[in-house]
């Protein structure tokens, strides 16, 4: 018979186990920071065009499971988004997150005065389907703005 402790020990096991397959589904801050500075090497080899047809389209490695590239064209449009790819030519005004908050606006105030940017703000995750916190970073492609971001649900 299994006593009680070796039960919470059983269940605290499986929680455990449960959380880390969930923890894995997810970028981290590390991860987007990464893909970012990779988005902007392959952006500055391969050219506007094809560098944001390819974030679109997620190809390898721009797309990891929550982790996605999106771009912010000099028109104040958005010109990639492999996320979300019904907001390519949105104006950034008026894509905002859960607070009203023009991520973008900040991001390119940010960018003006240290050449990058880290944003916080609350955002629906592609994969979950669900509001969560997400860390974006932000640097200058060409004439471009990019970000990637990671989620976290706490």
């Amino acid at each position: 018979m299994i006593g009680r402790l070796e039960l919470y020990v059983v269940f605290a096991l499986v929680l455990a186990l449960v959380a880390g397959v969930f923890a894995a589904d997810r970028g981290t801050p590390v991860e987007a920071r990464a893909m970012l500075l990779k988005a902007i090497a392959y952006y500055k080899s391969v050219g506007r065009k094809q560098a944001l047809a390819d974030f679109t389209a997620r190809k390898p490695p721009f797309g990891d499971r929550d982790l996605f590239v999106f771009c912010l064209g000099p028109d104040h449009t958005v010109v990639a988004n492999g996320g979300f790819p019904q907001l390519i030519g949105a104006k950034e005004g008026t894509v905002v997150d859960n607070d009203g908050k023009s991520v973008a606006a900040v991001a390119r105030r940010l960018i003006s005065i240290n050449g990058e940017a880290v944003v916080h703000y609350r955002w629906i995750n592609p994969v979950t389907h669900n509001v969560e916190l997400k860390i974006t970073f932000f640097a200058k492609a060409g004439d471009d703005v990019c970000g990637v971001g990671a989620y976290s649900d706490h």
